[in-house]
């Protein structure tokens, strides 16, 4: 455990036995508030009802649609590439998801595969989509979604940002967490809700020098938005959020693609701050 002394009762994400007691716990139906990249999410079980009461727990309206995740080995699975647009070709989208997860935690829309469950997809320009956010390769909460994927015997999982919506309607939200004690404030009280932290979560920023504490980035290839002046086809920026878009521009074009900016992506995410106490 990297030295660290164990506070009582605390779960950590480098800890095995730690990982196993919250999966079986999520399995269960609970939800697990745990670190995720340089932030921290909460992740659950996809059932519907699972879904409907983490929703409420955030404060959104039950039926509002989430995300999903999942580890490296299952992220092809959950999209349709039958249909992908005419502009793109799988492998490329392939490479640069592998890229940027390599690079740190991030999130991309695509055709949703059939068996992704219809309460965690949007129907978008007439193409059922699913959105999937992953913490990228080398955060350890890979282990935990290991663990909670087999416990579960499924292959994906709901996933949301580790914050409250002011407002039940959802529209307006407090920026995710990125300190373990403020989940825990929000959170810990809450019947169901588990948490499982970075042991460093100093560390766990460093390990990611070009991302921001705070939601992922999230490109969309379920449709193309026209061509650059390269003639690249467009990809979609979706959510401006922890990796800037111009470092995704960057990334994208080294695999063939050009950027659009969706209207409500040219502002980027607030990171939250914490008031010293």
């Amino acid at each position: 455990m990297s030295g660290r002394t164990k506070v009582a009762g605390q779960l950590f994400l480098g800890n095995a036995e730690d990982v196993t007691r919250t999966s079986a716990a999520l399995a269960r139906g609970q939800a697990v508030a745990h670190g995720f990249g340089n932030f921290y999410a909460l992740t659950a079980r996809p059932d519907r009802g699972v879904v409907e009461r983490v929703n409420l727990l955030k404060g959104r309206p039950a039926g509002q649609v989430g995300s999903v995740t999942t580890i490296g080995e299952h992220v092809p699975s959950l999209f349709d590439w039958c249909r992908l647009p005419a502009e793109f070709r799988r492998r490329q989208i392939q490479d640069l998801v592998e890229e940027l997860f390599t690079l740190g935690p991030f999130g991309f829309r695509g055709p949703a595969a059939a068996h992704v469950p219809a309460h965690l997809t949007s129907v978008q320009d007439g193409i059922p989509t699913v959105q999937l956010i992953g913490p990228g390769y080398s955060c350890p909460s890979n282990g935990f979604l290991a663990s909670a994927l087999e416990a579960t015997a499924t292959d994906l999982l709901s996933i949301t940002s580790s914050n409250r919506s002011r407002h039940r309607t959802g529209a307006v939200h407090e920026p995710a967490h990125w300190q373990a004690a403020g989940v825990i404030a929000d959170f810990g009280h809450e019947p169901g809700v588990t948490t499982l932290v970075h042991e460093d979560e100093a560390a766990a920023r460093r390990r990611y020098p070009h991302h921001e504490p705070m939601s992922t980035t999230v490109l969309s290839f379920h449709r193309a938005t026209g061509h650059d002046r390269s003639a690249l086809p467009a990809l979609t920026l979706e959510r401006h959020g922890s990796l800037s878009a111009d470092h995704t521009r960057a990334i994208a074009a080294n695999h063939g693609f050009a950027l659009a900016i969706a209207p409500r992506a040219e502002r980027r995410l607030t990171a939250r701050t914490y008031a010293a106490r």
